[in-house]
């Protein structure tokens, strides 16, 4: 079976920095008491940038994992991508 092309996800590598600087924040909000509404509303935002390095992972991965796997000309190869792929987006919206 052939070995899909992996996608390089560096370029998420200063993202995620940004959200742990943001969590830090966040316990600092919580530890100074600050107003609830403040806190989430920064909570929010933590979430709103995984969910965007969520979904450019997801795009990297459809664009080079699965489509090596497809063109690969192996159908347990295309099979399985098939099956991840599936499991993949049933969970996305969790």
């Amino acid at each position: 079976m052939a070995v899909p092309k992996h996608a390089s996800h560096d370029a998420e590598i200063k993202r995620l920095n940004r959200i742990a600087g943001q969590i830090e924040g966040v316990k600092k909000m919580i530890e100074e008491g600050r107003y609830c509404p403040e806190i989430l509303s920064q909570l929010r935002a933590v979430r709103s940038a995984v969910k965007g390095i969520e979904t450019e992972i997801l795009r990297r991965h459809l664009s080079s994992c699965v489509t090596s796997a497809m063109q690969s000309g192996d159908k347990a190869s295309r099979m399985k991508s098939i099956e991840e792929v599936t499991r993949l987006f049933s969970k996305f919206d969790e």
